[in-house]
């Protein structure tokens, strides 16, 4: 059977060994010296971790979850010894030889992500729409829309259309609202910030539309100040009707793993 070299993540050299478990099949986890730093890696057998082994396997959910988990599992117990820079799932090279050429020419660029990483923990934040609590209303004196039931005469109607388009303009400029009111208190505690894709319904679900995916790097030691501004946030009253949640604290891979994204991959993709 031939081996490829799975790389989970980046660190200096220097950190404690690391006791988790890998890839199901593969050896142990391991470190590879790269000079000043130290990559975490696997040796996994290579016709499971093929371009056409790795589209089948990830179309079946189940099995990406465990990918998944698996990868983040070991990530994360990279980075409870030190500072680390997690790379994407599925990073593979075709031995140590290969994974050493591509990591040592993004040595810079690791080094660099390492300091800005080190001592930092990333948070997610995220704002969502509670449909069920009405929103406040701002402005909207002088506005009486026809009940629902009541039928609209000729002249009634483009009036109902006028203010059905003013409410869902009220609508939008409170999300809006709310989303920066968020995004600038967190901001006064985190050192960088980023915003993902939005979470459609079938994971928020209908009730509870997302507004606002964020991820914020937060030094280790204002944590307690980040909890704090979002229990401040949630009894805003600017904030009825929208809910904000928070996770972490978390690996940085929002504000780390971007430095391989010309060079990371299986082997033979660019470098």
């Amino acid at each position: 059977m031939s081996f490829a070299t799975y790389v989970y993540a980046v660190r200096r050299t220097g950190g404690p060994e690391i006791h988790s478990p890998g890839h199901d099949g593969g050896g142990p986890v391991r470190l590879l010296p790269l000079g000043s730093l130290t990559a975490v890696v696997q040796d996994v057998p290579a016709a499971d971790f093929t371009e056409e082994a790795l589209r089948q396997r990830f179309t079946d959910r189940a099995d990406l979850e465990r990918c998944a988990r698996t990868h983040h599992r070991v990530v994360s117990a990279a980075a409870a010894g030190a500072a680390t820079v997690p790379l994407p799932l599925a990073t593979l090279y075709a031995n140590d030889v290969r994974t050493r050429v591509v990591l040592e020419e993004h040595a810079e660029r690791l080094s660099e992500a390492l300091h800005r990483v080190a001592g930092h923990v990333e948070w997610a934040v995220k704002v969502h729409r509670d449909i069920a609590l009405p929103l406040p209303e701002h402005g909207t004196a002088g506005i009486s829309p026809a009940a629902p039931d009541e039928p609209a005469t000729g002249r009634e109607h483009p009036a109902r259309v006028r203010d059905s388009r003013a409410t869902c303009e009220r609508q939008e400029e409170n999300a809006l609202d709310a989303v920066d009111l968020v995004d600038r208190v967190v901001r006064t505690v985190a050192v960088a910030a980023v915003r993902r894709p939005l979470h459609g319904v079938e994971l928020t679900g209908r009730e509870r539309p997302q507004l606002m995916n964020g991820a914020y790097l937060v030094p280790r030691d204002d944590e307690r100040l980040l909890t704090a501004a979002l229990d401040t946030l949630r009894q805003d009253p600017r904030l009825t009707g929208f809910a904000v949640e928070a996770s972490g604290p978390w690996v940085p891979y929002s504000f780390a793993s971007a430095v391989l994204t010309q060079g990371a991959g299986q082997d033979g993709a660019p470098a």
